[in-house]
């Protein structure tokens, strides 16, 4: 039998960190020493309609789309009640001020994609409130032909791509419309929304890199709404301030007061302009949702008195403090723009009740792209 013999396995001693690199392969020694950030804030910055250049009409097209938002959901809620609609609901009340001053402040051809939170967005954009409110009845004429529900709004002649709902899953897809958007050289920029809980999936790490070491057209909107479902942000995330990951990526990073409907306008106008031009960021928008995370939360992660001191920010009220305080529209206007969005919204629920559900043949149209798939011969 052998004897035994000493190992020769040397132990690894701990490598020392230094202010300095060794020597790179090129002879030139790398510093460690991190540069400041490119991290900018767009809160409390006191800017008027006059200094965006906004005139009185767009102020009341954006007041309107607000409360379009509002009013929508609100009765989307009633009809989940009297079980007119059933899966998921996410309501998006309390984030108008992002969709609306995303919207105003960009391109119609700039293509947008979200996560499932996206009636806002999509109504923001342009889509018909009639084929918003089909979509969750689940009827063929929803915008989605019935099969995509609240989650899967769709409209591609308003360069709306989505509604999402697997959490982060349309973080690599918008980057790879911004590829394409670069590629044709058309001057667009991709504007792609997520959650706050969606900032610690791998995929959005991977498409960050990806947008910042291509150089691509597109901002990466953190909608942080102060929860991912029912975990709050400091719970979830080892740096709360979201925006600052940017800084891993060499891109910037900014802060948006998103209660304020002017501060979201300014941040993405001014952003999405340098990302046209091959500079990414990452913005970080500050909202909150007054609903639960879906129809069945209970809440109970939050206090009453938390989301009623929230409801001091409401984004609607703030701006339409504005509009009074402006001389842009007087009570008596907005009460009936009010009403009138009340039925334009009534209109969509009887226009959902009467239109028929998809009948059984449809039922694998629309899922591939290749008519003579297998399945289906």
């Amino acid at each position: 039998m052998a004897g035994s013999t000493k190992s020769t396995t040397k132990k690894r001693t701990p490598r020392k960190t230094t202010a300095k690199s060794k020597a790179t392969a090129n002879g030139a020694s790398r510093a460690f020493t991190p540069e400041p950030g490119d991290f900018r804030r767009y809160w409390d910055s006191g800017h008027t309609h006059e200094s965006l250049g906004l005139e009185a009409e767009t102020l009341l097209a954006m007041y309107r789309s607000m409360m379009l938002q509002r009013r929508f959901e609100e009765r989307a809620a009633q009809m989940y009640g009297r079980q007119k609609i059933s899966g998921f609901l996410h309501l998006y009340i309390g984030q108008e001020a992002v969709s609306v001053g995303s919207v105003w402040a960009t391109r119609p051809d700039d293509p947008i994609i979200t996560a499932y939170r996206d009636h806002g967005l999509a109504l923001a954009r342009g889509m018909s409130s009639k084929a918003g409110m089909a979509e969750l009845f689940g009827k063929i004429d929803g915008c989605s032909r019935g099969k995509g529900g609240s989650m899967h709004f769709f409209d591609v002649e308003k360069s709306f791509y989505g509604g999402h709902g697997i959490v982060g899953g349309q973080i690599p897809v918008g980057v790879g419309m911004a590829f394409a958007l670069k590629y044709k050289e058309t001057g667009g920029c991709a504007l792609t929304y997520f959650g706050d809980g969606a900032i610690n999936q791998g995929a959005f790490h991977e498409a960050a890199n990806l947008a910042a070491l291509y150089e691509l057209p597109v901002l990466l909107v953190v909608e942080n709404n102060e929860y991912a479902m029912g975990t709050a942000v400091h719970r979830a995330t080892a740096e709360p301030d979201l925006y600052k990951q940017a800084y891993a990526y060499g891109m910037t990073g900014a802060i948006v007061d998103g209660m304020d409907v002017f501060e979201v306008y300014h941040a993405m106008k001014e952003l999405a302009d340098e990302a046209r031009a091959g500079k990414p960021a990452l913005v970080e928008i500050r909202t909150y949702r007054y609903r639960g995370h879906s129809m069945s939360d209970p809440q109970k992660y939050r206090t009453k008195e938390e989301l009623e001191q929230k409801k001091d920010e409401d984004p609607i009220l703030v701006f339409k403090a504005y509009l009074l305080e402006n001389d842009i529209a007087t009570n008596e206007q907005l009460d009936a723009l009010d009403e009138e969005v009340k039925a334009e919204v009534m209109e969509a629920v009887e226009f959902a009740e009467n239109s028929p559900f998809p009948p059984l043949e449809t039922m694998y149209e629309d899922i591939y792209t290749q008519e003579d798939y297998p399945f289906l011969a």
